[in-house]
């Protein structure tokens, strides 16, 4: 049970208390008990949350065709890596081989498609749902970031709604100074307490940042990802040559931590109702925080990352054509040959399914960070 693992790990801590992101990270990749190593992420309609990839296969056919652009871009290099970081259950890289197998031959020749993911459930799902184009060897394969050697691969790493689930180190101010929010237990519940900071990487941040931290009130609280900054540097380690695209709900830093957004962007995701509650559910729910976006950037350019462009996913799908895609749906409804009315239940169900992809309100607000290392040099 992941609850008594979690309350174990904090008897047995100094002061009888876990950062926020210990609890996290045990409360989501606990090896055999956390919610994504025991096989209960649901991910889909019926699930606790789905993401763009189960709205079809638009999402990463598009995003196929900005990859095979970035090759393009970088001189058609031989062979390709497409390095996904956290694949789900493998429906974006079933959506993206298809369609550069079919649309782009020449570019789907010379890569190779590698999944980085952590967890085993997942691992189990993507090899079943993949293990077609496994066979095509080596288009498909699993590694870890151990056995990628360093300074090796060109190509494009990149990664759909996974930063967000990183573990968090949540902070609040109290009597002006900033101060860290741990978890205890008691009475077999959990609860946290205020203390001060764990790392002094938490007051650098906020340099980083160009945040200023005495500009917030009494009680302000929020989070700060470090564990994205420690997985951009694996990142940027490993990567010679090409690009990396995180894809992701988030804001920059000026927006993050506005006043406004006194109590963070921390959100629970069981059985695709949402709430701030991380103390239930406990290894069977979802635990998320928006993307600081500037931070990805500022830390980028540490690595030697340079920023090609932040945008929106609606702006970024429409650019590569999601705009033809619903115009198509429009004139095959308005041409002289009358649709059956199970064929206009379709093209209405693809329509919609297409501006849920761009909704301003939704998916369409997501963040899409393209950072390059060396890519325009051959």
């Amino acid at each position: 049970m992941i609850s008594e693992i979690i309350q174990q790990q904090i008897e047995q801590s100094p002061q009888h208390r876990i950062t926020f992101a210990e609890y996290m990270d045990l409360a989501l990749y606990h090896p055999h008990h956390g919610y994504y190593a025991t096989g209960r992420v649901n991910i889909g309609d019926r699930g606790d949350f789905f993401t763009s990839p189960h709205l079809g296969a638009d999402f990463g056919e598009l995003l196929g065709k900005q990859l095979s652009e970035l090759w393009e871009i970088m001189g058609r290099p031989q062979p390709f890596q497409l390095v996904e970081m956290g694949a789900g259950q493998g429906l974006m890289a079933i959506d993206i081989l298809r369609y550069l197998q079919r649309g782009y031959p020449d570019f789907f020749s010379v890569l190779n498609y590698l999944i980085i993911e952590k967890s085993p459930a997942l691992i189990k799902q993507q090899q079943k749902n993949l293990e077609p184009w496994a066979a095509i060897i080596p288009k498909v394969s699993w590694c870890s970031w151990d056995e990628i050697p360093e300074n090796s691969l060109v190509g494009c790493c990149f990664s759909n709604e996974l930063v967000d689930a990183f573990p968090v180190h949540l902070w609040t101010i109290e009597a002006g100074e900033l101060r860290e929010i741990y978890v205890t237990a008691g009475a077999g519940e959990f609860y946290e307490v205020v203390g001060e900071i764990s790392t002094p990487r938490l007051k650098d941040y906020w340099q980083f940042t160009g945040i200023k931290i005495t500009d917030y009130p009494e009680g302000y609280r929020s989070e700060v990802n470090l564990a994205a900054l420690d997985w951009l540097t694996i990142v940027a380690g490993k990567l010679q040559r090409g690009y990396v695209i995180t894809i992701d709900y988030g804001y920059e830093s000026d927006r993050y931590y506005s006043p406004g957004r006194n109590q963070g962007t921390l959100q629970c995701y069981y059985r695709h109702r949402h709430h701030s509650n991380p103390y239930i559910h406990v290894g069977r729910q979802d635990i998320t925080a928006h993307v600081n976006f500037t931070a990805l950037e500022q830390q980028g350019k540490l690595l030697g990352l340079e920023s090609e462009g932040l945008t929106k996913q609606g702006l970024f799908l429409m650019e590569l054509g999601l705009g033809d895609r619903l115009a198509a749906l429009s004139s095959s409804t308005s041409g002289n040959t009358l649709a059956t009315p199970q064929e206009l239940i379709q093209i209405m169900q693809r329509r919609q399914t297409l501006h849920q992809l761009i909704d301003p309100t939704g998916l369409g607000e997501f963040g899409v960070l393209v950072q390059s290392k060396a890519a325009h040099s051959y």
